[in-house]
């Protein structure tokens, strides 16, 4: 797993305080959330953070994930084919009038492979969103991505490098739940960076635009 959860060092040297765009409202006593559970999509500086790669005075000020609304598809996907084989299937074959004898053991073997199969799809699917995480710090971007449980991909953007920022939000769920795509386009051979259905996205790139000026001392 990209981030370890352990009490981050006290640095011996610190950078001017960002007073970034998270002021309010995100939670009910008035303050940014901060504390890190399973499923926490979104954070603003969340204590006891760390990944990987983490300087020793580096410090993060966002965690993200996609927003845990999209995961809607795939667990009404799975649920359809939890209930296949014992209510759907059937009903089918009736109504196309199928009628081959087959042996038991083949409805049982192929009942079980298709579990399996169900299972595979729905952890796939739920770790493809788990550690796939965008880290926001002080000094630069981090865009953490799985593939096919194997192989990760690290890219890495420094603040210094970002040259423009936007983000898109469309569709009924998108302004629903607030969450979109924040763009981040780099200059020299850093690269380009997308977060994909992030929440408050507006807010993203206002912080990483404030993070941006006080890293460079200049606006984008």
């Amino acid at each position: 797993m990209p981030t370890l959860y352990v009490s981050p060092t006290a640095p011996k040297h610190h950078k001017p305080a960002v007073k970034h765009a998270f002021k309010k409202p995100f939670s009910t006593n008035g303050q940014p959330p901060t504390h890190m559970g399973p499923l926490t999509a979104f954070a603003v500086n969340p204590s006891g953070l760390r990944f990987e790669t983490q300087e020793e005075e580096e410090k993060v000020i966002l965690f993200l994930r996609q927003h845990i609304i999209v995961n809607i598809p795939w667990i009404i996907a799975t649920i359809v084919l939890l209930i296949a084989p014992t209510i759907i299937f059937p009903r089918l074959f009736e109504a196309i009038s199928l009628n081959v004898p087959l042996p038991p053991a083949f409805f049982l073997i192929g009942t079980i492979f298709w579990y399996l199969a169900t299972f595979g799809f729905a952890l796939s699917s739920f770790i493809g969103w788990f550690f796939n995480i965008y880290i926001v710090t002080n000094e630069r971007i981090v865009d953490i991505d799985f593939y096919y449980l194997l192989y990760k991909k690290f890219s890495v953007a420094e603040l210094s490098k970002i040259q423009d920022l936007s983000y898109t939000s469309g569709g009924i769920l998108a302004t629903l739940f607030n969450y979109g795509h924040v763009n981040i386009q780099t200059a020299g051979e850093s690269p380009n960076l997308e977060f994909e259905a992030v929440p408050y996205p507006e807010k993203v790139v206002q912080t990483i635009r404030e993070l941006t000026e006080n890293e460079g001392g200049g606006a984008l």
